[in-house]
């Protein structure tokens, strides 16, 4: 299946796995590479020196397309960007909007950037920029999200600009792929599905925990740091939300500590892209802490296998998630499904010759 993300990129599927913290390594990303699909691989919870040598290792594991995905925002952002540029690395994705500067550093040298957004307008400032393409996240998609549904967001998006749109937030299957498309969309990207797969090194603990849920036990929470936060609702979750003030700060600070001795960041770096952090989201200071939360309670679960003692990111599409596929199988099914959807649209009448 040819569309503007699969000519943009070089990938054979229009089918993007996205960057998640702890998640998103060299196995996942190359596995997901080999399938046709296009991996991206999460930086954020590494130092430079770790995300270059990920980098080669997913390039030892494949010799398709794949991207990194990075925080603008970050105060080594143009070092981890030397890192893509100089590695080859195909794409660029960000979890933030980009600088003019940054996404003409990385287009000059022939990377595809392409930012994540939640608005409109935030689509529309990236394009006026120069970004190749946007994903765009509508509220069902776990992690930090919105308020707007994904069937909402997504043709708002593709009114407004000219660069092919990827659609993410509760797609999973065929039959979602040939729905974005019809609304204009360029293929989709998909999180909580691949996080459920064999190729992820998520502790098989924690995708039990996943594939045990239902819909309704999929929650958004501002406790963990301060943002809307779409997560499992666990027993760790609802003690965030009895926890008074003091409490979140102090456990706040003990995981900014923890996490500085992890990523080899130094407390004056920390403070700098909690700075750029408040400024670029309109944070309090008090939610600037609440931030070290986030990479160290992911952690817990998606690295130690300790869902008690962490949080687990997670679409609403988890309580419609009963398997655990490899890479190749999932894409592959995925593109079958969508083949069978579309092949069934005449015989509920509709066929291009109606117009």
């Amino acid at each position: 299946m040819k569309t503007a993300l699969t000519e943009l990129t070089g990938v054979r599927h229009p089918i993007v796995q996205t960057g998640m913290g702890w998640v998103a390594g060299p196995r996942l990303v190359s596995a997901t590479a080999n399938a046709g699909a296009l991996g991206i691989l999460a930086s954020a919870t590494m130092t430079v020196d770790q995300l270059r040598a990920a980098v080669r290792e997913v390039k030892s594991r494949t010799t398709a397309p794949f991207g990194v995905n990075l925080r603008a925002d970050a105060g080594d952002a143009r070092d981890r960007v030397r890192v893509i540029i100089d590695e080859g690395v195909r794409v660029a994705s960000f979890a933030l909007a980009p600088s003019k500067e940054l996404i003409a550093e990385l287009k000059d040298a022939g990377v595809v950037v392409v930012p994540s957004i939640g608005a409109r307008r935030h689509a529309e400032k990236v394009a006026a920029w120069g970004a190749d393409a946007v994903i765009v996240q509508g509220g069902e998609g776990g992690g930090h999200t919105g308020e707007v549904a994904t069937t909402v967001l997504l043709p708002q998006v593709v009114d407004a600009v000219d660069i092919p749109v990827i659609a993410a937030g509760g797609f999973y299957d065929g039959r979602g792929l040939v729905a974005a498309l019809a609304y204009g969309a360029a293929g989709v990207a998909m999180g909580t599905r691949f996080l459920l797969t064999s190729d992820s090194t998520v502790p098989d603990a924690v995708k039990a925990r996943y594939l045990a849920a239902s819909v309704k036990d999929v929650t958004v929470t501002t406790r963990v740091d301060g943002l809307p936060h779409r997560m499992l609702r666990t027993e760790l979750v609802a003690d965030l939300e009895r926890s008074g003030r003091v409490a979140s700060l102090t456990r706040a600070v003990r995981h900014a500590a923890a996490f500085r001795k992890i990523s080899g960041m130094g407390w004056r770096q920390m403070a700098r892209d909690g700075l750029a952090m408040r400024h670029g989201k309109d944070l309090t200071w008090s939610q600037v802490l609440l931030a070290a939360n986030t990479p160290m309670m992911l952690r817990s679960a998606m690295v130690d296998g300790r869902p008690e003692a962490g949080v687990m990111a997670s679409g609403q599409v988890t309580g419609l998630i009963d398997d655990l596929p490899s890479c190749a199988e999932l894409v592959e099914r995925v593109m079958r499904e969508a083949d069978k959807t579309m092949s069934h649209l005449p015989a509920v009448g509709f066929s291009p010759s109606d117009n």
